[in-house]
């Protein structure tokens, strides 16, 4: 996938979020692209709204898409505040789970449900898949075949190059209800519609007051143990100069426009630690190298947050504020969100309706 800045505010400029609003649960819709490098920070989830603000567009009518850009900063909220609960069951226990491993199907594209198989085979290559795919990867997987969501929604996550373990983990548990209320299931017709499919005579091709009785299928029996490692690469310690602050950047933030003005050391953290719990693949990591290449005289450290903190010589130390840095020690600043509104809310639209009319009041 393009790095380079000029790729993404092209892509930025280019994009249509009131036709977003009538095409995005179609596979071929008209979607932003843009998650990748909000995943990875290099543009965040309020610069994309004032942009599109700045063009012009009205909030009513780009609702829509500034609903699902709020969702990143909701999932991401619950991770601020619960940390590692949202790596179990986050709201009540998932039901009926018959499987901790992951079915075969999504290693080797054989699922059976065309649609499904097409999109997992492709997703190794460009580390991508339509939201609405992946809830129906999420509902087969978990509500069908009785799979427990971790070991899976690691595997997505993994290959994603838009990867938030936030919105990855509660996404997956949103979808088998040990973060909602209810259980997702969507049948043949609907992926037929969505997808551009015409498959019938699946496993799927029920009406949805069957799947409550449903047996696993065939298709979803066979599984596998994952064995996930992340590559990181293999580099030379940073020539740390004592004249100004390290400035700590790492998976989630790669923002090149970060206190450029200020002269110092740029060091992307890559801390095994962090990819041993969450790992990428070498697709993600190549993502990220590459996109780092944006920030002028990055320097790349593989190692603990202490071990270079030991070579900081007494520099300030500056990174931004994240789940994932709370063992950091320096200076931390504020990421950039969207709206005021913090904190944990048990539902996106609690959430939702406070932000709206925080913006309806500027």
């Amino acid at each position: 996938m393009e790095t380079s800045l000029n790729h993404i505010f092209t892509t930025m400029d280019q994009f249509d979020p009131v036709k977003y609003s009538s095409t995005r649960n179609f596979i071929d819709g008209s979607v932003s692209q843009l998650s990748p490098y909000i995943s990875r920070g290099v543009i965040s989830t309020k610069q994309v709204f004032q942009f599109l603000l700045d063009k012009g567009y009205g909030f009513s009518e780009m609702e829509k898409f500034v609903q699902e850009l709020a969702w990143r900063d909701y999932w991401q909220n619950i991770w601020v505040e619960k940390c590692d609960l949202i790596d179990g069951d986050f709201k009540s226990a998932q039901v009926g789970v018959l499987n901790y491993s992951v079915p075969s199907f999504l290693l080797d594209n054989s699922s059976s449900i065309e649609a499904i198989d097409q999109a997992t085979k492709s997703f190794y290559d460009s580390g991508y898949i339509h939201n609405h795919v992946r809830m129906y990867i999420a509902s087969i997987v978990c509500n069908v075949g009785k799979y427990h969501w971790k070991n899976p929604a690691k595997w997505m996550y993994y290959h994603l190059l838009d990867g938030d373990w936030a919105s990855n983990s509660l996404s997956w548990q949103w979808v088998c209800g040990t973060n909602s209320s209810k259980l997702y299931y969507a049948n043949q017709e609907n992926i037929n519609k969505y997808c551009r499919s015409s498959q019938k005579e699946t496993f799927l091709d029920i009406d949805y007051e069957k799947f409550a009785s449903l047996e696993v299928p065939q298709e979803l029996l066979k599984s596998a143990n994952l064995d996930l490692q992340t590559p990181l690469p293999k580099v030379s310690d940073p020539l740390i100069i004592k004249s100004g602050p390290i400035f700590i950047y790492n998976y989630y933030n790669l923002d090149p426009d970060w206190y450029t003005s200020i002269d110092g050391n740029r060091v992307l953290l890559l801390e095994p630690s962090i990819f041993e719990k969450y790992p990428i693949s070498q697709n993600s990591i190549d993502f990220m190298l590459g996109l780092s290449q944006n920030i002028d005289n990055i320097q790349i450290f593989v190692g603990s947050f202490e071990q270079l903190l030991m070579q900081a010589n007494g520099n300030e130390i500056i990174y931004k504020e994240h789940p994932l840095n709370s063992h950091y020690k320096g200076s931390k600043m504020e990421r950039d969100w969207m709206f005021d509104v913090k904190g944990y809310y048990p539902s996106f639209f609690k959430f939702w309706n406070k932000a709206k009319k925080e913006f309806l009041k500027r």
